[in-house]
């Protein structure tokens, strides 16, 4: 049973970055839209990125990928384990189910690598210290009770044991590999829970036992998580920015021709020179780009993206290598890509994305800094075409304020300057208040719950400055 919509619905963060304890729901409280946005506003270092970190946690997790090591300095400074806990909506053909699924990291210092008595500084890792599936439990075939536990790795291979039992069996050989499995995990940066180690023992289990109700069912849920991982959740941070800076052009697909299955990936295209692509990537670069172009011509009018083929030569393998430069074209000329502003390079590293989020309710992209290079008044416009007709979820951190003025309220929050309590949704905004006009207000007046903006005093920032110009001989 496929499932036809994986969205996040809520998350919840304890001792992770700058966040000590934040939640937060992704569905717009206030109305019922297909899409769902959320957007996230603060100042600097008041937990956004935070934020769209969490959501590439729960996608490495998803994946079976090693976490990467910059994760294992995100647990805060004066805890030892960081805490995330991410409630997914999981919508099948008759039937909608919500899991949770939650998360502990530590980071450690690695010493696996070296041999010598005494290493003053070891490379840092990070290690799962449990994980926690909750879902609805299923009686028997015709009965569901209430959320319970799935999958519990805080047991010496996971609990509760009727649910081992029904996943993986009683087969001594079996647990004795999956407890293997789960030691390596750990060594590796891996989720236990969603390895490729563990799901290859229940996917077997689940040939065995078709007629297994049960089993079917949660196994259903777990690859329905599984298939959101690789295929429909996307997170692009502030790396694709500095890529474009230093002139490489990140295109972030999900691209399906009909009646083939769909390809989701990266591929990074230098803009300082040609790109070598191979016949089945030049073909895939083509199609994207055209299929962009029909949306991009109409955000700048007038301007389209094309794939130069400069020249072929063999490759490392034998097949035939295509030399390929990106160029844009306006006004019936062409100049290298690399020659635009970074605004528009942001735009095409991005645009097929928010394609497919437009199109499709399966995907989920988190943009970190969205607004960084983009027009103010097309960056609004942009989201409000996404909030009213699209279908699929987009998460946001952005500095610019112009969507507050053209996106409903409800896909608006804030973070606050209480570590205790990052994420905050604003009170008493009225339907016909400015939403920009009444968080500026709230900065000045802080009329809220939790206080907004931690206030700066322009004559002590102007005797810094002072201050600072002694030591330069100003």
């Amino acid at each position: 049973m496929n499932a036809k919509m994986v969205r996040i619905t809520d998350i919840r963060i304890q001792n992770f970055k700058n966040v000590i304890n934040g939640k937060l729901t992704f569905e717009n409280p206030k109305k019922n839209y297909k899409a769902s946005i959320l957007g996230i506003y603060g100042q600097n270092g008041s937990g956004k990125t935070a934020l769209i970190d969490a959501v590439e946690l729960l996608q490495h997790a998803l994946c079976g990928r090693p976490v990467p090591e910059k994760f294992a300095d995100f647990v805060n400074v004066n805890a030892e384990e960081a805490i995330l806990c991410y409630d997914l909506k999981v919508e099948f053909p008759d039937q909608t189910r919500l899991v949770s699924y939650e998360i502990g990291i530590q980071g450690y210092e690695d010493d696996s690598e070296q041999n010598l008595g005494n290493v003053s500084s070891l490379k840092k890792k990070v290690r799962f210290t449990h994980e926690l599936i909750k879902c609805p439990i299923i009686a028997d075939s015709e009965h569901l009770d209430k959320r319970g536990r799935l999958i519990d790795t805080d047991d010496e291979l996971f609990a509760p044991i009727s649910k081992r039992v029904l996943l993986v069996g009683k087969e001594k050989e079996v647990n004795t590999h999956l407890m293997v499995a789960k030691r390596l995990t750990q060594q590796t940066s891996r989720s236990f829970a969603f390895s490729r180690e563990l799901l290859s023992v229940i996917r077997s289990k689940v040939q065995q036992e078709q007629e297994n109700a049960e089993l079917q069912y949660y196994a259903s849920l777990m690859e329905a998580l599984v298939e959101f991982g690789n295929h429909g959740l996307f997170v692009i941070n502030t790396a694709n920015s500095g890529f474009i800076s230093l002139n490489a052009q990140p295109l972030m697909f999900k691209y399906k021709e009909a009646n083939k299955r769909g390809v989701v990936g990266t591929i990074m295209l230098s803009l300082e020179g040609p790109t070598m692509l191979n016949d089945n990537a030049k073909v895939l670069v083509e199609n994207i780009i055209g299929n962009m172009n029909v949306v991009l011509r109409q955000l700048i009018p007038g301007l389209t993206i094309g794939v130069r083929e400069i020249g072929t030569q063999l490759m490392e393998n034998g097949e035939v290598g295509h030399n390929v430069q990106l160029t844009s074209r306006k006004n019936e000329k062409e100049i290298a890509l690399k020659y635009e502003s970074e605004g528009i390079k942001k735009i095409v590293s991005i645009l097929q994305l928010l394609i497919v989020v437009y199109n499709n309710p399966f995907i989920t992209v988190a943009v970190d800094e969205l607004d960084s290079g983009v027009f103010e008044y097309l960056l609004g416009e942009l989201l409000r075409i996404v909030a009213e007709k699209g279908k699929g979820q987009l998460i946001f951190t952005s500095h610019n304020l112009r969507p507050l003025e053209t996106l409903d309220r409800g896909f608006i929050a804030f973070t606050t300057t209480n570590p205790q309590n990052r994420y905050f949704r604003l009170a008493n905004v009225k339907g016909n208040n400015n939403l920009r006009d009444f968080y500026y207000r709230d900065i000045m007046l802080g009329e809220q719950k939790e206080e907004l903006y931690e206030a700066t005093n322009n004559s002590e920032i102007a005797l810094a400055f002072r201050e600072a110009g002694e030591f330069i001989g100003a």
